[in-house]
């Protein structure tokens, strides 16, 4: 049988090789693909895994353009661009552009990468979302309370990880909270939205020849609203979702809607809705598989759907395999995170009892011994995580409880 050549192997390029894109690696390698990945960071877990990398900045396009000339210059071809975790969808539509490989409107990755023109785009598409405003002065937020009242919800218009994203109510520091929001945008740009009580959901679609295909579906777990206002902070999710199967379709053809008016045609669609007594109301999509657990634990474990898979075959050009896209099952599955207090970290203490566990899947701390343990303002600031299974919701969440009994985190006042 004669080798195959660099040529013949197909290669996908992940932006990417952080913790948060282990996964995709994986998974490439799987398909027999050939890996190619970059990060700025020269000690990226996914260096090891990959084929070949780069030390590039994810977000510095010319660069990665140069690199990519210079990679086939040498033998190799690159054939799709995917980004996991990173809210970076323009910058693989600009380097698949360049390469001749497949991606989605680069208006869809802009839009989906700004909250305000995004939600501009459904209210215009008929996309029920809730009410929203840009929002330039501490003046004009005033004038916004006056007429709408608390509570409401501020934030930038182009971050991720709920960084600058403020509950605001009667009583909290107005002026303060619009300048954090307003320093932590990009673009130095801030929007308010109406704050709509009630279960949020995330989805995780693949769109194919515009129809959605949605494996993802869990409940998002805001149990830490209070404890950390004025940030919202999530505290994972939980599959299976305890909406309606009337529900879940109603949030599934909103999911559809939302790729269908951002001209997703083949692509990702990462959904956050939020249910409310007139059905389902879109927050915000993002164009690229979302990072954390969702895409490579709480789905494959809730439903035997591996979402990646169907996301490299889109980006190579390739058909997804449908029949993979099916659940396979309903199970019970959570991740959660550690939120101990601020401090220096003493110990951490139970975490050997439960590691083998044999419906652990996942048990992570971020800080070491000694390390600052800041106050949690964003995603980024969680302690640690850690995933769960069983088989029905009830199970989860019990062995939720049982970790969070179990580990012990013990932290000191830094002088």
């Amino acid at each position: 049988m004669a080798k195959q050549t660099n040529l013949q192997i197909e290669t996908i390029f992940l932006l990417g090789a952080s913790a948060d894109q282990l996964f995709a690696i994986r998974t490439a390698k799987a398909m027999g693909l050939r890996v190619l990945v970059a990060d700025m960071n020269p000690d990226s877990p996914g260096f090891a895994l990959a084929d070949d990398f780069a030390v590039i900045s994810t977000r510095d396009v010319s660069g990665l353009k140069v690199f990519a000339d210079d990679y086939q210059r040498r033998g190799h071809r690159i054939d799709g661009v995917l980004v996991m975790g990173s809210d970076i969808p323009q910058v693989v539509c600009e380097l698949a552009e360049h390469l001749g490989t497949p991606h989605i409107p680069m208006e869809a990755a802009l839009l989906s990468t700004h909250k305000y023109q995004m939600k501009c785009r459904f209210q215009k598409c008929g996309i029920p979302v809730p009410w929203f405003s840009m929002v330039g002065s501490v003046e004009e937020l005033q004038t916004i309370i006056q007429l709408r009242g608390y509570p409401i919800i501020i934030k930038p218009v182009d971050r991720s990880g709920a960084r600058g994203v403020f509950f605001l109510e009667d009583g909290c520091d107005l002026e303060g909270l619009f300048y954090a929001a307003r320093e932590l945008s990009f673009c130095g740009e801030v929007m308010v939205e109406e704050y709509l009580p009630g279960l949020q959901i995330s989805t995780e679609s693949i769109i194919y020849r515009g129809t959605a295909y949605t494996p993802g579906f869990d409940d998002r777990n805001y149990e830490k609203l209070k404890d950390y206002a004025p940030n919202i902070i999530e505290n994972g999710g939980t599959m299976p979702s305890c909406v309606t199967l009337e529900q879940r379709l109603a949030v599934e053809q909103l999911v559809e809607q939302a790729g269908r008016a951002l001209g997703v045609v083949n692509g990702v669609i990462k959904g956050d809705v939020v249910m409310t007594p007139a059905g389902p109301k879109l927050i915000e999509v993002a164009t690229r598989l979302s990072g954390g657990d969702f895409s490579e634990s709480i789905i494959p474990l809730g439903c035997d759907v591996n979402i990646v898979e169907a996301a490299i075959s889109i980006a190579l050009g390739r058909e997804p395999d449908f029949k993979k896209l099916r659940p396979k099952f309903e199970k019970g599955v959570a991740n959660r995170y550690f939120f101990p207090a601020p401090g220096r970290l003493v110990s951490i203490e139970g975490a050997d009892q439960v590691r083998n566990l044999p419906w652990v899947h996942k048990l992570e701390f971020w800080y070491r011994t000694g390390d600052t343990v800041p106050v949690v303002t964003c995603h980024a600031d969680r302690f640690g995580v850690f995933v769960v299974s069983g088989e029905t919701r009830a199970e989860v969440e019990s062995r939720v409880d049982h970790i969070y009994r179990s580990i012990h985190i013990l932290t000191e006042p830094v002088e």
